[in-house]
């Protein structure tokens, strides 16, 4: 899942056509060879630190998190991980407060994105809302936020501890994703809030991540790629002991770090974050041997779910499929075809991990709509019991049909989806 305030480095597209290299013979077969292992190989997507504030000025506690987090990069990069970004997820610092205390806040938390973009790290305040309440200029506030800041990203609960739907905070993160999308031309401030239905604490993807307790360490993975070997050849056995092999030196290396540092490791949220060369969509391909969204898909989904499920490392977060549409060029290309669309999204949510993920909408779309879109995604998270989100993204000017690109090299160009 990317951050547009704070991008991580671009990841170079593998080379798919090995013969005008001028490769031939064994050369050609060893650098296909080269290509499978790198596409196959784990990326940590994040390392995330997370620690209580005593309130927005609590900038002491977030530079150490932040210093936690930039020492763990360096173990981890010098055990010969490849680590995107790091991150730090804090207690919902924002959720108690009234109108003019959320506005005295915002003036400290500019100061907090100020040492988070030092650090060369990302921010999540956790949501901004717990309870059932329809607040407009909560809304309003969410814009202020990613007007005035660069690395901060936020939420809003749209299910109780209950697990009960809380339909006016489906309202206000319906209102607060419509103002965001005013912010820039493109609609990209989305990426910095999500509708969030049933997330744990200590989930290190964004823009859900959130914490409550003891500072902590958690990982999140891009492993599309192994996902995508194992089941060209093989099973849901199969994917569960590739995932297991590869996961294991991460969860000791976390544990490892947890420890010098003398914090809690959460675990590994596995789910297989996909990359422009790494696909998720092409990984279900492989599988079910048929375009994404064509009969076959939800089953592939689950085979996907069930592996991840039932790995022997210690797992947090979602740690569930993702389906992120602007993020993977395959499911983007489908979705272009008019394959699949909200609702078999929808569907696929019932057996896999993380909801509604950047999916293009009309520009024009209005916030009673957004609405019932959460509304459907925070059922599916309190019927079955499980985390899901509403990251929606309104693209200004465009309309059902269009197709949106982006500068940024990490999103795809794609069909914007009808309702």
């Amino acid at each position: 899942m990317p951050e547009v305030w704070s991008r991580r480095r671009v990841i170079s597209t593998l080379a798919t056509g090995v013969a005008a290299a001028g490769l031939s013979g064994d050369a050609t077969s060893a650098e296909a060879a080269r290509q499978e292992n790198a596409v196959s190989a784990l990326r940590i997507r994040t390392i995330t630190a997370g620690v209580e504030l005593k309130g927005a000025g609590d900038n002491a506690a977030l530079e150490r998190a932040l210093a936690r987090a930039v020492r763990a990069r360096k173990r981890a990069q010098d055990a010969g991980f490849e680590v995107q970004t790091i991150r730090v997820a804090s207690n919902p610092i924002i959720a108690t407060l009234n109108a003019g205390q959320r506005d005295e806040a915002l003036r400290d938390l500019q100061k907090l994105d100020a040492l988070a973009l030092a650090a060369g790290a990302v921010m999540s305040i956790g949501p901004i809302l717990i309870e059932d309440r329809f607040d407009a200029a909560l809304a309003q506030w969410a814009a202020s936020l990613a007007r005035e800041t660069k690395q901060i990203s936020c939420s809003v609960d749209v299910v109780s501890s209950s697990h009960a739907v809380q339909r006016a905070a489906v309202q206000t993160a319906a209102h607060a994703i419509a103002a965001l999308s005013k912010l820039d031309p493109s609609g990209v401030a989305n990426f910095r809030f999500a509708a969030a239905a049933s997330i744990p604490n200590g989930t290190p993807f964004f823009p859900v991540a959130r914490h409550l307790g003891p500072d902590s360490l958690a990982i999140g993975v891009e492993s599309a790629g192994v996902v995508q070997t194992a089941l060209t050849a093989g099973s849901e056995d199969r994917l569960r002991q590739a995932l297991d092999t590869q996961l294991a030196p991460i969860e000791t290396l976390g544990s490892q770090i947890a420890t010098a540092e003398r914090v809690q490791f959460l675990g590994i949220d596995p789910s297989p974050a996909p990359g422009m060369d790494r696909s998720i969509g092409a990984a279900i391909e492989a599988f079910t041997g048929f375009p994404f969204g064509h009969p076959s898909t939800l089953q592939a989904c689950a085979v996907i779910t069930g592996a991840l499920k039932a790995l022997k490392v210690r797992s947090c977060g979602y740690a569930g499929l993702m389906l992120p549409v602007l993020e993977d060029p395959v499911l983007a290309k489908r979705a272009s075809e008019q394959r699949y669309g909200i609702q078999e999204l929808l569907l696929y949510s019932t057996v896999c991990g993380t909801g509604l993920d950047v999916v293009p909408l009309a520009g024009d779309i209005t916030p009673d709509d957004l609405a019932r879109i959460i509304g459907d995604v925070a059922t599916l998270a309190a019927r079955l019991r499980k985390p899901l989100s509403a990251r929606l993204f309104p693209v200004p000017g465009h309309k059902a049909g269009d197709t949106v690109s982006f500068k940024d090299p990490l999103l795809t160009a794609c069909r914007v989806f009808d309702l």
